[in-house]
């Protein structure tokens, strides 16, 4: 016998819908769960101070809630953001523009989830996109107590899966190489540079659904002092067009102060290389604590949107002179993703 059709449904403005033509929702799987993508427009509240572009701590803040998202689907647990490495801008997203993100499963360790991320724009007029940032973020599982746990292995199902494991492998040990680099400095010695500090105190809204700061946040901020930072050295509008080694050590907990320190170890002819330390503590000891340290590489613009010259800066200081060698050496390591699938070039199945 057949079924009768379903009542119409009621819709938001009291127009009514059959069923058969509301959208309908897949239910998640391992399959699914491999790749997410989301969609929306970039809102005006997300744009820098100084210009009409999105801020590119905001597109790092999407790109984590994307993998965020895969993580959770593929191993149904909570997750935290480990790493995030390897992140190239490409473009720039203006307010009203369709912003594409994408977060992609690539490997799996025991409690480790391997994430390329990429975001892409368009003119809504012409639905063209292009990619805006790409960058390789590591999740790990986690059970009520903050321990580590185990996720279900990922296997490649096609060309493309299998050359993205080949290149996530060797990224792991290339990763544990530019964070003993970074771990090794300290930056406790008199300075000549140029620093810039924020402090703030981590908001509600700041909140993951782990009752933390999100790691997208914590990034935002990052980018917000590292330009802070340039901008203080040269005087003029900057862009980060690169950061690497976003290592988080600990959660930042709602409620307490947070403290973003950037530090300017070295120019280049167009670029600047910035290392930012981000610490926090219960207001009532100000016992703070590192939580995320990383490095930035920015750019100036002129008005048109083209890289100009940046004015040089020379160290003067012992630590000055080994931390400029330092940001040196780590671009040279950098130098080993080149032609690398996770740099966000496009990988071709063979035919």
């Amino acid at each position: 016998m057949r079924s009768p059709r379903p009542a119409p449904a009621k819709c938001a403005g009291g127009d009514e819908k059959s069923v058969d033509q509301l959208p309908r929702i897949a239910p998640m799987s391992n399959s699914a769960a491999r790749e997410i993508t989301l969609w929306f427009l970039a809102a005006l509240t997300d744009v820098a101070k100084l210009s009409s572009t999105i801020r590119h701590g905001k597109l790092l803040e999407w790109i984590d809630k994307a993998g965020y998202a895969c993580a959770v689907g593929w191993s149904r647990s909570y997750c935290v953001t480990a790493y995030v490495g390897n992140i190239r801008f490409a473009r720039s997203v203006e307010s009203g523009h369709l912003v594409e993100v994408n977060a992609k499963l690539i490997y799996t360790g025991r409690s480790s989830m391997h994430m390329l991320c990429r975001a892409a724009a368009a003119d809504p007029r012409d639905g063209m996109f292009t990619e805006a940032c790409s960058c390789l973020v590591v999740f790990v599982a986690v059970d009520e107590g903050g321990r580590s746990r185990v996720v279900p292995a990922w296997e490649p199902i096609d060309a493309i899966d299998l050359a993205l494991a080949d290149e996530a492998r060797p990224a792991i040990g290339l990763r544990s190489e530019i964070e003993d680099m970074m771990r090794a400095q300290d930056y406790i010695g008199q300075s000549t540079s140029t620093c810039s500090l924020t402090r703030f105190m981590a908001a509600p809204t700041d909140v993951n659904w782990g009752g933390k700061v999100h790691g997208g946040n914590a990034m935002r901020w990052i980018d917000e002092t590292a330009t802070l930072c340039g901008m203080a050295w040269n005087g003029t509008e900057c862009v980060s067009a690169y950061a690497g080694g976003v290592r988080f050590y600990r959660p930042i907990q709602i409620g307490h102060l947070v403290e973003v320190d950037a530090r300017l170890l070295h120019t280049g002819e167009q670029t600047m290389h910035i290392s930012i330390h981000v610490r926090s503590g219960d207001l009532r000891t100000l016992d703070m604590q590192l939580t995320t340290h990383c490095l930035t590489v920015l750019t100036l613009l002129d008005d048109h949107g083209n890289v100009i010259t940046v004015r040089p800066w020379l160290p003067r200081t012992e630590e000055d002179r080994r931390l400029d060698a330092h940001a040196v050496e780590l671009a040279k390591v950098r130098t080993k993703f080149d032609g690398s699938p996770l740099l966000g070039r496009s990988i071709e199945a063979p035919m």
